[in-house]
């Protein structure tokens, strides 16, 4: 059984704004419309056909196999599509076989930052610079990939400018930071 999305730490001023949205029914906003595992590319041809705007996004890659390589196109993120909306029609997407639900904070739809859609639709517009990354927050472990610290472990800490790495030297009882750009992280 999935489990569904939801936001479960918003500042009041964001609240207020997706309460505002409900209730007053604004304009259409962008939402991230919850799929079923490999559902997205069909959820979107069915929304287009009901005349729904919706934005999956889209990268290519090579995958090899023994005896060949392909080129795939893949959804940037797994079993999302997102769909703008006013939020009073949100039925209309839900009736669409292979959407779940939204992601939504207290059982309401949460709208996106329209300036995060745009941001993605115009990255998208060449597949080939675009590819997914894990999503690396401040105090989990990372791995580095490449560089003269290449395999080395130690917990991420933000600076002003980029990514620092904290390695710890166990044995030493003392820690080095390490600048590395987040292409060389691995989240482990």
């Amino acid at each position: 059984m999935s489990t569904v999305p939801t936001i479960t730490a918003r500042s009041d001023a964001e609240r207020s704004l997706v309460t505002a949205a409900v209730v007053n029914g604004t304009d259409s906003q962008w939402y991230a419309a919850y799929t079923f595992a490999k559902h997205e590319k069909r959820v979107a041809q069915q929304l287009d056909e009901r005349r729904i705007e919706s934005f999956l996004p889209i990268y290519r890659t090579i995958r090899k196999w023994k005896d060949r390589k392909k080129e795939l196109q893949l959804p940037l993120f797994t079993s999302y599509v997102f769909v703008r909306i006013d939020i009073k029609d949100r039925l209309r997407v839900q009736q669409v076989p292979g959407v779940v639900s939204f992601v939504s904070f207290g059982g309401i739809p949460v709208p996106l930052r329209s300036s995060d859609v745009e941001t993605l639709r115009q990255g998208s517009a060449n597949p080939m610079q675009i590819a997914p990354h894990p999503y690396l927050k401040v105090g989990r472990r990372v791995r580095i990939a490449s560089g003269p610290f290449a395999g080395t472990e130690g917990i991420l800490t933000r600076r002003r400018n980029g990514y620092r790495v904290v390695i710890a030297i166990d044995l030493l009882q003392r820690s080095v930071a390490v600048e590395a750009d987040e292409a060389d992280l691995e989240a482990i």
